[in-house]
């Protein structure tokens, strides 16, 4: 069978659909992975897994009516050549456009399209304002359309599945699932023994709705009271109305509570030089990489009580969940890690065994494979 793999972002081609395309080679199918270019250049690793790899040019962020059709046109013109007898596609507007294109290419011909909800984003945070209001009125009507498409829908956590039901996103014949977020390799990311120091990390792109401006003043707060505390974030700066500005990431630099790090290719070192990791996201997640991979290599974790984020912790058992912008409830959180040093230890060791259970990739994929009819 002939498969196309849309994408929003090419690395993540690799990060985190990787394990799926090879299952997918591995399993005699002809795969093709499709995203906008990228530097450095991810064709190669792709190659080598035996997939083609095809670009077509598209803005992540933002609407832009005319490119954005061009990037739907340019869709469907790669599709024609390709003519896959199934899609899958991931992220808001490879969704969209991907099912949207598909349906155009195949001119009516019945093939099988699949779309995998990896998050809303920030268009269905809770936060008001007019701005909010539009996009979350202009993402769920694309979504509408695009879904309309799609023979199925996969989601990574139940909440997105009851909410996009609720806003009538769905048809009301569609098959639906949901899985454990993108997997995690449990090999790859393996355990490593924690830091004598209590060490909190969070690595995220520089976001206000991913809380990292929380992690900063919680950590400044804890900081006067346990000097031996450490504190990290690493992450991409990002611009836009969501991104925190240079000149408030200037100011934490100067107080120096938190040591600001620059984004990494390979996060082990870090989280292997962590004793927590954090992650105070009021964002709409699908299930955050980031958090499986601390889980798989035994981290306790802290992360609010909000869609996706709920999915990796079990309450008191490898972790806390903190109300949504709730700066206090944060620090005390992570203050429980400092004054019981055992307790990181202990919650990691229960993180590690529930990624097992439940975030283990070849376990994710085998759900995708079989709702795909694939196995």
């Amino acid at each position: 069978m002939k498969i196309a793999v849309i994408g929003g972002y090419a690395p993540s081609l690799i990060n985190f659909r990787g394990p799926l395309l090879k299952r997918l080679v591995d399993l005699g199918h002809d795969v093709h992975a499709l995203a906008p270019g990228h530097i450095p250049d991810v064709s190669p690793q792709l190659e080598a897994m035996g997939v083609e790899y095809s670009m077509f040019p598209l803005g992540r962020r933002g609407f832009n009516p005319i490119a954005d059709i061009g990037s739907l046109l340019h869709l469907k013109q790669i599709l024609y050549r390709i003519r896959p007898d199934l899609i899958l596609s991931y992220t808001f507007k490879p969704v969209v456009y991907g099912s949207m294109a598909a349906r155009m290419a195949w001119v009516g011909d019945k093939k099988r399209v699949y779309a995998m909800i990896t998050g809303l984003g920030y268009a269905f945070t809770e936060d008001t304002g007019l701005k909010r209001r539009i996009l979350f009125n202009i993402a769920k009507g694309m979504y509408r359309s695009g879904l309309k498409s799609c023979d199925g829908v996969i989601f990574q956590n139940p909440d997105d599945k009851a909410f996009f039901q609720k806003l009538d996103v769905l048809p009301q014949d569609m098959k639906t699932t949901v899985v454990g977020g993108s997997g995690i390799d449990l090999n790859h990311f393996n355990v490593v023994p924690l830091p004598d120091t209590p060490v909190f990390l969070c690595l995220s792109r520089l976001v206000r709705s991913k809380g990292v401006a929380l992690f900063v003043e919680a950590a400044q707060q804890l900081k006067e009271k346990y000097p031996e505390a450490i504190f990290r974030i690493a992450g991409p700066m990002e611009e836009g109305g969501d991104g925190i500005k240079p000149e408030e990431i200037a100011l934490w630099k100067k107080n120096g509570a938190v040591e600001i790090l620059d984004p990494v290719n390979d996060v082990r070192p870090l989280i292997g030089g962590s004793s927590v990791y954090v992650l105070p996201s009021y964002y709409r997640e699908g299930t955050p990489r980031s958090i499986l991979e601390a889980m798989s290599m035994g981290r306790a974790i802290v992360t609010t009580d909000a869609p996706g984020c709920r999915e990796t912790v079990t309450e008191g058992l490898n972790g806390f969940l903190t109300p949504l912008k709730d700066m206090d409830a944060l620090a005390r959180s992570m203050e429980k890690f400092i004054v019981d040093p055992g307790l990181a230890k202990t919650m990691g060791a229960t993180s590690r065994r529930i990624a097992e259970e439940k975030f283990d990739v070849d376990k994710v994929n085998d759900a995708i494979l079989s709702f795909m009819e694939l196995t």
